[in-house]
């Protein structure tokens, strides 16, 4: 009994960290760029719900958005995508 009370917590603590994920809460622009090949792009600040920050940037007129910096290889095709991938990882 004492073990099945254990696992029944583990999974309902599992699944309430799971639902507290951050999100994104803004995504405010910072300043157009170029990188070293001399292709441009956006940088922007996303908010959390947890209270942390991350960086965005927009290439190919916003069509594409990765996490972080300019060299970062995790984009999304949608804003809101790449803001909460980069969200879960702040």
């Amino acid at each position: 009994m004492k073990i099945l009370v254990t696992a029944v917590a583990a999974v309902l603590m599992t699944f309430a960290a799971g639902v507290m994920a951050a999100k994104p809460t803004s995504i405010v622009f910072n300043a157009n760029a170029e990188d070293a090949d001399g292709s441009e792009y956006s940088s922007f600040t996303v908010k959390c719900s947890n209270g942390r920050t991350a960086e965005l940037t927009a290439w190919d007129n916003r069509r594409k958005w990765c996490v972080g910096k300019a060299d970062s290889e995790d984009c999304e095709k949608r804003q809101i995508k790449a803001a909460k991938a980069a969200c879960k990882a702040a």
